[in-house]
């Protein structure tokens, strides 16, 4: 990408937010920052307990999600966070108008099955069905490209790389 901006790498769990994220900052030599250790500990105790977020408990973790993103406009970063909801995208890009998303997106079966393999991560399994229907796919009018999570993460990555160069060609000069 020829100016340094700023990557959200969204998705609902199980997608490889936190394997391809910090590829695809090596990929394009940024900073990559974990999503998940922006939560506060009530968050993670809630959904430990198979008790999915609301907005008003995202709000304070978007909030410093997008402060992040804010300080690291022109300087480029990737950062990962579920983003599943227009309305939490619109905060972050309220906060860092430069992010360009990168949607990891795939079959539910195969999310379900990486996502039982994980091993230490507070979020059940069960609370993927919440996952999938609070997700609201990029729309045309949002910064960013829908990848498909199928394949090694090597080969998540560099067709996430790809789709980020080829939305920079296409992307309006503002």
């Amino acid at each position: 990408m020829s100016t340094p901006c700023v990557v959200v790498v969204m998705g609902v769990a199980g997608t490889g937010k936190t394997t391809i994220g910090p590829l695809l900052a090596a990929r394009l030599g940024v900073p990559y920052a974990e999503g998940d250790d922006f939560h506060p500990a009530a968050n993670i105790a809630k959904m430990t307990a198979g008790v999915p977020l609301t907005d008003e408990d995202r709000m304070p973790w978007l909030d410093d999600i997008g402060a992040w993103a804010h300080g690291r406009e022109g300087l480029g970063g990737v950062v990962s966070c579920s983003a599943l909801k227009r309305i939490y995208r619109d905060r972050l890009r309220a906060a860092a108008p430069g992010v360009v998303f990168v949607h990891l997106a795939g079959d539910r079966r195969l999310v379900e099955e990486r996502m039982s393999r994980r091993e230490g991560h507070f979020m059940p399994t069960a609370l993927l069905d919440s996952q999938f229907a609070t997700l609201q796919p990029l729309e045309p009018d949002e910064p960013g490209v829908t990848v498909d999570v199928s394949g090694s993460p090597e080969e998540i990555t560099e067709r996430a790389a790809g789709a980020l160069r080829a939305y920079e060609r296409r992307r309006p000069v503002p």
